[in-house]
């Protein structure tokens, strides 16, 4: 497809039906009566229009921040849902259709510009926040404005930040000196029903920022600023009636939200309540019962829980355990001898057991081994393996012969980076380390604090000091494409000092080269293209192991309707839900 004019509705639906077309599972979202152990992985259980009642969440952690210019956490972000209405959004589809992008606040898909670098919204009309003031452009740019006062609203994504500053230094509305605090130059808003995006350069991904809740509007007369999370002013179908942090959230009706402006959403319960507990058996107990609905979290049954709901096929039949968009791996270090040579990173790879590496993290529910390092929801996924990982044995015989080229015939010595708060990854470098030790490479285990992630793993300066030649980690895209998923961990202008993710430190010209192209191009397919060149050199590399493609085996209420995965957020798409028995 080529941008000639302008990119308008059915475009940008092209664009995510190529990306569906790509993911595996069928989209469309048949629906189906009662349920089916990972039946909403693909499809709608009990679908229905029947309203009222209340949808009991329950979650073992609070939210980073209900602020949607703070939150990062995927959990929120599906929650948002609720109360933060953006330009564009994520289908409420089942399967892989849940990808599309379509309209939400705006009226249309964006007319964009011939050289790709300029995008214009026209909204939907009639459009009010929940104190019954209308929704306009200024509001978007406004709420898009926040982030960059990194002092005040921090913590969430800063993409869009990244994308309009252009050098302009904006400090964000709290220390705007333009009169109305709208002085972010990239930003037009012509009339309060049209709002223009000015890029720097094309960016075939833009449209996904628009669907983060950090472009969401926000009221400037109500904004709180570092303490908006208590109370965001919804523009959605529900509104925030009491938070009350570490132990519940409360959401009834917005009054002012109106069907006939909303393009998906069918707001079916009467209120929304999410108790959060400290006690995860609790939390599990309950969802068995039917006292509570679906965990929030969408993180996973605990492993006893687990157990009874496997062994029980009327308790199965209730659960789903789809792909949720992360991979699981250990990132191999160049920069730590002797990793800085090809064929010991080779020799990692081959001797690796990936049915222990998978056993460690939970089994087959807890994810299918992997051979790459794009996830099954990403459009250019395939299933490249070329040290064979998926077959699930070590191939002692190849290691060896890989450890003769480097060098190393009889093995050497190393370090394997693990977060101490995380036991699956705990778990998986003890398995590594085993399947390691069979070749003759010994590894140490280095447990650190995995609340300073960021200045530990995180520093590239830390890891050459510790010898950190293995690093175990996890990643889902922020945005469901290959630049979303593997540009932070793969192009070399990602390398950070602190906060680093890109551990492996690839710095190829080639590798940023085309991730420049494929942000150049309109046809997503040939962007997808390029993204698999990307996936395939990085594995031909030998930079990560991927452990698995990960899963969440995770429980349903029988008497939840509507329910399905939303791709987009590896989740059951809580806006969706309604109640059978309208209680």
């Amino acid at each position: 497809m080529t941008r000639s004019r302008t990119l308008a509705a059915t475009g940008l639906v092209a664009v995510m039906a190529l990306t569906a077309a790509a993911c595996g599972g069928k989209g469309g979202g048949t629906s189906t009566k009662g349920a089916g152990f990972n039946a909403a992985a693909t499809k709608i259980i009990n679908a229905s229009d029947k309203k009222g009642g209340t949808l009991n969440l329950w979650t073992t952690s609070d939210a980073d921040s209900w602020d949607p210019g703070r939150a990062y956490y995927a959990s929120v972000w599906n929650m948002e849902r609720f109360y933060a209405r953006t330009l564009l959004a994520y289908d409420a589809k089942a399967g892989a259709d849940g990808l599309k992008l379509v309209p939400d606040l705006a009226s249309a898909q964006p007319q964009i510009s011939s050289d790709g670098k300029t995008y214009t919204f026209k909204l939907r009309s009639g459009l009010k926040f929940e104190d019954g003031s209308p929704i306009t452009s200024k509001d978007i740019k406004y709420g898009i404005e926040r982030p960059f006062a990194q002092d005040v609203v921090n913590g969430g994504p800063t993409y869009l930040v990244n994308e309009l500053d252009q050098g302009q230094k904006y400090p964000g509305p709290y220390k705007d000196k333009s009169p109305d605090k709208l002085g972010l130059k990239s930003v037009l808003t012509p009339d309060d029903s049209t709002i223009v995006f000015k890029l720097a350069k094309a960016d075939s991904s833009f449209p996904y920022l628009l669907a983060m809740g950090s472009a969401s509007p926000v009221p400037q007369k109500l904004d709180t600023g570092a303490q908006y999370g208590q109370k965001p002013v919804s523009s959605g179908p529900y509104k925030f009636q009491s938070y009350e942090p570490g132990k519940s959230v409360v959401l009834v009706r917005n009054s002012q939200w109106s069907q006939s402006t909303d393009p998906f959403r069918k707001a079916l319960p009467d209120k929304v309540t999410l108790t959060i507990t400290t006690n995860p058996d609790q939390m599990d107990a309950n969802l068995l019962s039917g006292k509570a609905d679906i965990d929030e979290s969408q993180t996973g049954l605990s492993q006893n829980a687990q157990i009874k709901v496997l062994q029980d096929p009327k308790l199965k039949a209730n659960t789903d355990d789809p792909y949720n968009g992360f991979i699981r791996y250990v990132s191999v270090v160049p920069k730590v001898a002797p990793f800085d040579n090809i064929h010991c990173r080779k020799a990692v790879l081959y001797a690796a057991n990936t049915t222990d590496l998978q056993t460690a993290r939970g089994g087959s529910v807890a994810g299918s081994t992997y051979g790459n390092m794009l996830p099954p929801n990403i459009l250019g996924s395939d299933n490249y393996d070329p040290f064979n990982l998926t077959k699930g044995k070590a191939q002692v015989a190849q290691a060896k012969q890989e450890l003769a080229a480097c060098g190393k015939p009889n093995g050497f010595s190393t370090t394997i980076a693990v977060r101490n708060n995380k036991p699956k990854e705990v778990n998986s470098a003890v398995a590594l380390q085993a399947s390691l030790k069979a070749v003759g490479i010994t590894a140490n285990i280095d447990q650190y604090d995995g609340k300073l992630i960021a200045s530990v793993i995180g520093s590239p300066s830390v890891v050459k000091n510790k010898g950190y030649g293995l690093v175990v980690m996890g990643w889902g895209a922020d945005y469901p494409n290959g630049s979303g998923f593997l540009q932070p961990l793969v192009d070399g202008r990602f390398i950070l000092q602190s906060g680093n993710n890109n551990f492996s430190e690839i710095n190829d010209p080639q590798i940023k080269g085309w991730f420049d192209e494929a942000a150049g191009l309109t046809d997503p397919a040939a962007a997808a293209a390029i993204y698999q060149k990307i996936n395939h050199k990085v594995i031909d590399g030998a930079y990560y192991l991927p452990i698995v493609a990960d899963k969440a085996l995770n429980y349903r209420n029988p008497r939840l309707t509507n329910v399905f995965v939303q791709e987009a957020f590896g989740e059951v798409d809580f806006q969706a839900l309604g109640v059978s028995d309208g209680k």
